[in-house]
């Protein structure tokens, strides 16, 4: 089977480790093949549902986990939950689902999962989700984003029962204004646009938000901004 073309083919990098947590074992197979034909990825353990996982994460290194949102025994968002409440350096989560407006996803977030990653993504797709998440962002479309909170906006406080972040206070201006656009599904080259300013800069301005915030990554960052009323949905 000939190898998926990586986004990167400068010099080689370190191998990025790999956990599969699904309980269909075709999918699991696919996967493997998929990310094992990559020179930068291993898929290091597999496991059937979330109790199986935790217990094999606990002699297993591994640095980012797909896990299936609906598995027996333990689901992925209670796997998830556990998984990044654990002492000590914890994997990045992926969540992994067959409806992009799934309703556990934004759950699967506040748990401290990294994003989302439908089942039916392209390959390439799929392998870029892992470097992103390694590398520290999040994996969510930026339009995912939106219409992911703006569906789920039942799940929200209203107005009258929000609490802001106290990070919030603490953003400059500039980032205030970052922190919006980034709600609103605008990618950072987007947002550069908008601001008139070097992608560079829009960087730099997130990663201050996400230290600011105490958020995992952009995804994170976001669901505090609606959570504490700087930007509503459907605004």
């Amino acid at each position: 089977m000939p190898g998926y073309a990586g986004t990167d083919a400068e010099a080689p990098r370190e191998t990025i480790r790999v956990a599969l947590v699904d309980d269909q074992q075709l999918v699991r197979a696919g996967f493997r093949m998929v990310i094992d034909s990559q020179p930068d990825l291993e898929v290091v353990m597999e496991a059937g549902d979330g109790a199986e996982a935790l217990r094999r994460l606990q002699a297993v290194v591994a640095d980012v986990v797909l896990m299936d949102v609906r598995m027996p025994n333990l689901d992925g968002l209670a796997a998830t939950a556990r998984l990044t409440a654990s002492q000590g350096p914890v994997p990045r989560v992926v969540v992994l689902t067959t409806f992009d407006l799934d309703e556990y996803v934004l759950s699967a977030i506040r748990a401290g999962a990294s994003g989302f990653l439908l089942k039916d993504a392209p390959p390439e797709e799929m392998l870029e989700a892992i470097r992103t998440v390694h590398r520290g962002d999040a994996v969510i479309a930026p339009s995912s984003t939106r219409r992911l909170l703006e569906h789920l906006v039942t799940a929200l406080p209203d107005e009258e029962h929000t609490a802001p972040h106290p990070g919030l206070a603490e953003l400059t201006d500039r980032e205030r204004e970052v922190l919006v656009l980034m709600a609103r599904g605008r990618s950072n080259t987007e947002i550069g646009q908008d601001l008139f300013v070097a992608e560079a800069t829009v960087k730099t301005h997130v990663g201050r938000i996400l230290a600011k915030l105490g958020a995992r990554d952009r995804v994170q960052a976001v669901v505090t901004a609606y959570e504490s009323g700087l930007v509503r949905p459907g605004s």
